[in-house]
């Protein structure tokens, strides 16, 4: 009976947040991901089906720690299948790239389709010698075929490949291809997906198992799609997708595929406040730090992981929304919660009145509804937004009266007294 783990974007060497953990943080799961599910209880083969880098040119730290994990699955005689996701492929006009690279070391086998000189797809077996090759049929009665990215082609190179497929040497009993693509419906805002129905060609081919990888979201479909989505978030928003690595058996009664979650991730918390236009900026700033303090005290984060913590500022507010030091507000709290990375995000709009003025209004009536109305979104003056307005007209009028400037500052002065 087949048994394999099937990763999909790894995305080592992500480099968001300028911070060298976070960076590691993607090393640490793809090791405790292989050490658990791959070598404790040793799987036939591990598939990696697109982006195991995050950038097409890697530092030299990143190689190592890709080849340190490599090197383990080697000396526990478990091979590696991999393609090239739009992370990691090779750029345009070139022939080799990182895969390549730790293909010609035997630390993976990069599975990739060729084409005949008239355009058609063709799949050639696995060459150990020249290390190059499109499917591999593995001892475990299993055969295993690649792809390339494809991009927005995806439907006209599926369409090639279910040919080429149908062309191959009969395969033992289970067929796996591994894409890197998305089917639609999976997440909001992604163009380019895949209808379900684009597919559909790959499995009248004979494939039995669609590794999927490039959504950072696990989904299955219809008992022969899997895309496990990324080990790790790259980003707070996909925080709240469910994620990790399919452990999968196959035999005579189709395919046992369950999601493996428990290993190393980093925590992520999200806060929000809601701003209702009537806190001032001492009351909005302590209400953020409330809030942040009520996560540490519900024990929302780990104590041993320092987590990433985003708070998100929402909603109206009664005072110039520059007037809040978003900046040391941030910093104060990541202070407090002594997080790895601390996000504020300051997304608020200023409340606005607009009194409605009649077309005969007088020039005089027109300044007093806009004096009036810029005083009353601000939380400190829309209590004495009337007297404040009047006030401003007679400040006016005695600069236009030519009165010193000591006495317009002293008018100033006692017009902002609080009243009695």
């Amino acid at each position: 009976m087949p048994r394999f783990l099937h990763l999909a974007d790894i995305h080592l060497g992500f480099d968001r947040y300028d911070s060298k953990e976070r960076s590691l943080d993607f090393y640490y799961a793809f090791k405790d991901v292989l050490e658990k599910y791959a070598i404790a209880s040793p799987v036939d083969f591990v598939l990696i089906a697109g982006d195991l880098f995050e950038h097409r040119t890697i530092q030299p730290n990143v190689l190592n720690q890709v080849q340190l994990c490599l090197r383990d699955l080697k000396e526990a005689g478990i091979p590696v299948l991999a393609i090239e996701g739009n992370h990691d492929n090779r750029p345009y006009g070139t022939k080799t790239s990182w895969l390549r690279y730790l293909a010609g070391w035997d630390l993976l086998i990069l599975l990739e389709p060729d084409h005949a000189p008239t355009g058609e797809v063709i799949y050639e077996p696995w060459n150990p010698e020249n290390k190059r090759g499109g499917y591999i049929d593995l001892d475990c009665g299993v055969r295993v075929l690649g792809s390339y990215w494809y991009g927005a082609s995806a439907p006209r190179a599926i369409a090639a490949l279910a040919e080429a497929i149908q062309q191959l040497p009969s395969s033992p009993q289970h067929s796996i291809l591994m894409f890197h693509h998305g089917v639609e419906g999976q997440i909001a805002r992604y163009q380019g997906a895949l209808r379900y129905s684009d597919l559909l060609p790959l499995k009248q081919a004979g494939v039995d198992y669609l590794a999927l990888g490039h959504i950072h979201k696990n989904y299955a479909i219809e008992g022969w799609v899997f895309n496990p989505g990324s080990l790790e978030a790259n980003s707070v928003e996909e925080s709240q997708f469910e994620r990790g690595v399919y452990l999968v058996e196959i035999d005579s009664t189709g395919i046992r595929a369950e999601l493996k979650r428990d290993y190393y991730q980093r925590p992520i918390v999200r806060l929000k406040v809601v701003a209702k236009g009537q806190e001032s900026v001492e009351e909005l700033e302590a209400a953020s730090i409330a809030v942040v303090q009520q996560a540490l005290q519900n024990g929302m984060t780990d104590p041993e992981i320092a987590p990433i913590m985003e708070l998100r500022i929402e909603g109206q507010v009664g005072f110039d929304r520059l007037e809040l030091n978003a900046r040391k507000l941030q910093q104060q709290l990541q202070q407090l919660s002594r997080a790895l990375i601390f996000l504020l995000k300051y997304n608020v709009d200023t409340v606005n009145y607009a009194s409605p003025i009649a077309e005969e209004a007088s020039r005089l009536q027109v300044e007093y509804e806009v004096f009036s109305d810029l005083l009353a979104a601000n939380t400190s003056y829309k209590k004495q937004a009337a007297e404040l307005a009047q006030g401003l007209i007679d400040l006016k009028d005695l600069q236009l009266q030519g009165h010193s400037e000591e006495s317009l500052f002293q008018f100033a002065q006692n017009l902002l007294l609080p009243p009695e």
